[in-house]
């Protein structure tokens, strides 16, 4: 059910003249300083459980090149459950758009670029079908990307057919997502997205002030930057002790700097927290909720089919055996990094913590030699956690405890 309360009044920015230790404790924040904690905590017990070969260089490198393509995807989650949607598609999709790029590069003989652009065009195709069932004929979006999932699987099936898998032969496409930059891209490209997080934290702290807006306490906003300032410079220098900066680190942490500027600093980003916040008082402020709809299902098809090359490039081929883990762990990175399943709450950054912690715990059993039922156990373990923490502090914040 959607919330009642409308986007002037949604628990993130009704003004209280200030903020206690015991409204930060019930605020979205603190979630994401928990989820930060549990990161850290569990990087350390697989530290000391593996004899120091988790926070070692090549296998925090393997861990970026494998969290890239869910990373990817639950930005997409991100955008979708923003408006209080659910898009069941995103993992299909991106096997779906793989494999059009992939063939036409191989079997057609297309260049990488074009191979690519077709790949998204694809993606902004199977979005725009899920935005019209659900923003304009009105079917739940549960219903219609239930359907699209198993339907896009008999797709990718089709277009790859009579084999399962088809090998990349195009250098550029192969390289997309194991190459790694030079020295002077791998240390500034991190520092500029550093500066340009920092200084839009800043500011729209500093327009919430003047608004009279709820803003976390001055430490907790100076513990956030340092905490990413300290995160990215160790990453930096733990990937050029190895083999540099992977590039597909740099594509990903580029689509949500991107997809966060977007959000928060253009008249679509408020559109669609008010559409997420309260559908009813969105349309009735104006907002045309059709379009808001459409273009997030399109957005996140797109950013699936995105993943999808990144993972086709990692694997130097795409396959039409679709991991159906794929969409669970978007899922689950979105709303571990603290995106509510109601709607209206939520951020682009959450992709970094809720990968990293599901990444992590993946590449952590995998060292340990674990089986893959106590990954998938653990893994549901800490969903069911985080998904727990968010209901009950949602409940609390709009029941005012």
């Amino acid at each position: 059910m959607k919330s009642l309360i409308t986007p002037a009044q949604s628990p993130e920015t009704v003004s209280t003249g200030g903020v206690s230790l015991r409204s930060f404790l019930r605020s979205s924040s603190f979630g994401q300083l928990s989820v930060l904690l549990a990161l850290i905590v569990i990087s350390l017990f697989f530290q000391i459980t593996s004899q120091g070969l988790f926070l070692g260089p090549r296998n925090l490198t393997n861990l970026v090149l494998q969290v890239t393509t869910i990373g990817t995807l639950g930005l997409g989650a991100v955008l979708v459950l923003l408006i209080g949607e659910i898009d069941l598609t995103l993992g299909v999709a991106s096997y779906t758009c793989a494999s059009v790029g992939a063939l036409l590069s191989v079997q057609y003989g297309w260049p990488a670029v074009p191979a690519i652009l077709a790949a998204l065009a694809t993606g902004a195709i199977i979005g725009l079908i899920n935005g019209f069932f659900v923003a304009v004929l009105r079917v739940p979006s549960f219903i219609v990307t239930l359907a699209g999932l198993l339907a896009y699987q008999g797709v990718v099936i089709h277009i790859l057919f009579p084999q399962t898998s088809l090998i990349i032969n195009d250098p550029t496409l192969a390289n997309i997502a194991t190459n790694y930059l030079p020295l002077s891209l791998g240390l500034g490209l991190p520092m500029v997205v550093v500066v340009l997080y920092v200084v839009g934290v800043i500011v729209t702290r500093i327009r919430r002030e003047r608004k009279g807006l709820v803003v976390p306490p001055a430490w907790v906003t100076g513990l956030r930057i340092g905490a990413i300032v300290v995160v990215v410079i160790g990453a930096v220098a733990i990937f050029e002790a190895y083999l540099g900066v992977p590039q597909s680190a740099v594509i990903l942490l580029g689509l949500i700097l991107l997809f966060w500027l977007i959000l928060r600093f253009t008249s679509f980003g408020r559109h669609v927290y008010a559409v997420g916040g309260n559908v009813e008082a969105a349309r009735r402020a104006g907002i045309s909720v059709t379009r808001v709809r459409i273009l997030v299902f399109v957005l996140a098809s797109m950013l699936a089919s995105i993943g999808g090359v990144l993972q086709a490039s990692r694997l130097d081929s795409a396959t039409s055996e679709v991991d159906q883990t794929l969409l669970l762990n978007a899922i689950a990175v979105a709303v571990v990094g603290g995106v509510s399943l109601f709607g209206g709450i939520g951020s682009a950054w959450a992709v970094v913590l809720g990968a990293l912690l599901i990444g992590s715990l993946s590449n952590g059993l995998s060292l340990l030699n674990q089986n893959p039922d106590v990954t998938y156990f653990v893994e549901g373990a800490v969903l069911l956690v985080a998904v727990t923490i968010n209901a009950l502090a949602r409940r609390r914040v709009s029941n005012g405890v």
